[in-house]
């Protein structure tokens, strides 16, 4: 990918970031948000698995038919980019590749615990700031990003039709 491809890519991430902000994030919520994307990865016959954590504690987990545990081992490398860096995984990832940079060199990390590839958004909470992280893995990297991404646009989507309505 070229710079230029990664500027562009880098600006639609951290625009993402900022639109992606939810009124309150409870167990709930993260069953809600998993069920999203676990609806939306059945209806394209996706193997992927999900993971939705507040913090540390895992509040969803689904893997679906033709994913292994290597997908969940996946899904906690790219969650604890999320969770440490507060930005998604496949951000910190296009930010690193311009630096050509790996995250072990420039973070000092293990790459069997940390993986900037993409598939981890974190959850944040409008005026309180990361809470928690929405993972996807089994899918290109990309791909894996933009499922989560697009569940919780559609999340946020009914959320706000719910506050229209009261």
């Amino acid at each position: 990918m070229e710079d230029s491809e990664l500027d562009a890519l880098i600006s639609r991430l951290e625009e993402e970031e900022r639109r992606l902000r939810l009124p309150s994030f409870s167990n709930d919520d993260a069953v809600a948000l998993g069920e999203a994307i676990v609806s939306r990865a059945r209806e394209r016959s996706l193997a992927v698995t999900v993971d939705i954590r507040r913090g540390s504690q895992q509040l969803y987990h689904c893997a679906l038919p033709g994913t292994s545990a290597d997908n969940d081992q996946w899904a906690l490398r790219k969650g604890r980019v999320a969770e440490r860096f507060g930005h998604s995984s496949l951000l910190v990832g296009a930010k690193l590749r311009k630096a050509g940079m790996r995250i072990e060199e420039k973070y000092f990390v293990s790459p069997l615990e940390y993986s900037a590839h993409g598939g981890a958004v974190p959850v944040v909470v409008e005026g309180t700031g990361q809470v928690g992280t929405a993972t996807v893995s089994g899918l290109p990297q990309e791909e894996d990003h933009a499922l989560v991404v697009e569940a919780m646009e559609a999340f946020l989507g009914g959320l706000a039709s719910i506050m229209e309505g009261r």
